[in-house]
């Protein structure tokens, strides 16, 4: 009974999406005289007809509001500093030295992040979408806040192991694999409406654009992102907080398609043989064909925002360390 309610449902949600899209439709197309039918959603579709001013009216004030709440419940002076009694916690643990703090609150992030994403199905059930939706974020955001400042306030302390500097378009290189890393965001990061709950959440299977050059195209992203940032830095706390990123994305790759397989069944299996996780194994092994005009599954407006962003968050280093200081970390 579960595999055909799941059924259904997928069936309903995959005809809602097509019926959604300008010029998707049903598409099939003829590959080495096999037929193709994509089983999955478009990644990064975005039509600005579609759009609700409601919607993203009650997405500014939701969210202004959760944001004000974690920082002053967790950061602020004014608030009780749960920020600094959990900081103390990890640290009477692990100690002072900043390699193992670190370590030890990405550590910490990790099992919460992954273990509420685990109870998904159950949760709502339980509560529904919305309401695990606002817990899940409530847990995940002092949490992933409290180590990115950390990790700003203490990247280049510890022992420094290497320094690169000194070679010939290193930071040109280091920059490039940082940026691209950006542009690997899963698809689901651009449906703010649905992360924040404004719109019912949704576990999506994605068969387009990114997803045609590896299957978790967050996780490369952020083994990009680590390599980049320990190569440009090379410190042991850098070091340190790389390793438990890429492990937890590692296991994210196996979570994420068995929490996949557990809702669209035979849908993601069609989809997993035809993708990788290694980015562009399955094109060279012929299993992924890219289609004639790839290009617009990228230029969209989704990515024109990230790379604004990204651009935007560069530029703005130094204004992110002087605030990242402020807590006193």
């Amino acid at each position: 009974m579960r595999v055909r309610r799941n059924k259904q449902e997928r069936e309903r949600d995959q005809k809602t999406f097509l019926s959604s899209q300008v010029g998707w439709g049903e598409e099939k197309r003829e590959e080495e005289g096999d037929q193709l039918t994509l089983v999955g959603e478009d990644s990064a579709a975005f039509s600005l007809s579609s759009q609700s001013l409601s919607e993203w009216s009650t997405f500014t004030v939701a969210t202004s509001f959760v944001l004000y709440l974690v920082s002053y419940v967790w950061f602020l002076p004014s608030g009780p500093h749960i920020g600094d009694a959990y900081l103390h916690s990890v640290q009477s643990i692990v100690g002072q030295d900043p390699a193992s703090t670190i370590a030890a609150m990405l550590l910490f992030f990790a099992v919460t992040h992954s273990g509420l994403a685990s109870l998904r199905p159950l949760s709502e059930s339980l509560i529904g979408p919305r309401a695990h939706r606002v817990i899940f974020a409530l847990v995940s955001l002092p949490l992933s806040l409290s180590a990115i400042s950390y990790f700003i306030n203490h990247a280049h302390d510890g022992h420094q192991l290497w320094d690169l500097h000194h070679l010939p378009l290193f930071h040109s290189l280091v920059f490039l694999t940082d940026f691209l890393s950006f542009l690997l965001l899963y698809p689901a990061t651009f449906n703010l409406l649905e992360i924040s709950a404004v719109q019912s959440p949704k576990l999506h299977l994605y068969d387009t654009g990114v997803m045609r050059i590896t299957r978790h195209p967050q996780s490369v992203g952020q083994v990009m992102w680590c390599f980049a940032h320990a190569a440009w830095i090379g410190t042991d706390v850098v070091v340190s907080a790389s390793l438990i990123l890429i492990a937890h994305h590692m296991f994210s790759v196996w979570n994420g398609d068995r929490r996949l397989q557990d809702r669209y069944g035979e849908s993601f299996l069609e989809v997993k043989a035809r993708t990788s996780v290694v980015p562009f194994l399955a094109i060279l092994e012929g299993r992924q064909v890219l289609p004639e005009g790839y290009w617009r599954e990228w230029a969209r407006a989704p990515y024109l925002a990230v790379v604004m962003g990204t651009t935007a968050a560069y530029v703005a280093h130094p204004w992110m360390m002087a605030g990242a200081s402020l807590l006193g970390w």
